[in-house]
């Protein structure tokens, strides 16, 4: 073995400079900006309970955009598994789908005993979706077919 053949983590280049496609980049838009509304709902119930009325409507109508964004999330991770051909982005944004309609029926049902958890679950999980999806490039087409192909050692892995 010489010096060629290892490589240090300083001589890797950064897992965020790798490229994204555009089924990752549009995923990565939807989780992002769903997770910023998702983000508002808690302080629009927060407004609500300090007494000011109009909190509710708030609360109400962000409830309408945030189950919209998790829509847009779930189509465009749905786009991003056939492109990428990672089941990962469509599963999670199904099932982060389905709580918030059990969310939004729970509220709408005043169950706060399920709304309230239900609520932490929800933003505590698109908390991790959004780090995960800035952190770790989701590969294009290409990159994910031909990583497939390859019988060394894959860029993001260290390999010594």
């Amino acid at each position: 073995m010489t010096v060629d053949d290892v490589t240090t983590t300083c001589d890797r280049s950064s897992t965020t400079m790798q490229s994204t496609g555009l089924a990752g980049r549009v995923f990565r838009a939807a989780v992002t900006v769903h997770a910023v509304a998702a983000f508002g709902q808690p302080v629009f119930a927060g407004v609500y309970l300090t007494g000011e009325i109009d909190g509710l409507d708030w609360h109400r109508r962000g409830a309408d955009i945030v189950f919209c964004l998790g829509l847009a999330q779930a189509a465009a991770g749905t786009a991003a598994w056939a492109r990428m051909r990672r089941l990962w982005p469509a599963a999670v944004s199904v099932l982060i789908l389905a709580a918030e309609t059990g969310q939004y029926m729970a509220g709408l049902s005043g169950l706060l005993w399920v709304h309230l958890p239900l609520g932490v679950m929800i933003i505590a999980t698109l908390a991790v979706l959004t780090g995960a999806v800035w952190v770790r490039p989701l590969p294009n087409h290409a990159m994910a077919g031909s990583a497939e192909n390859t019988s060394g050692p894959r860029r993001d892995e260290p390999h010594v």
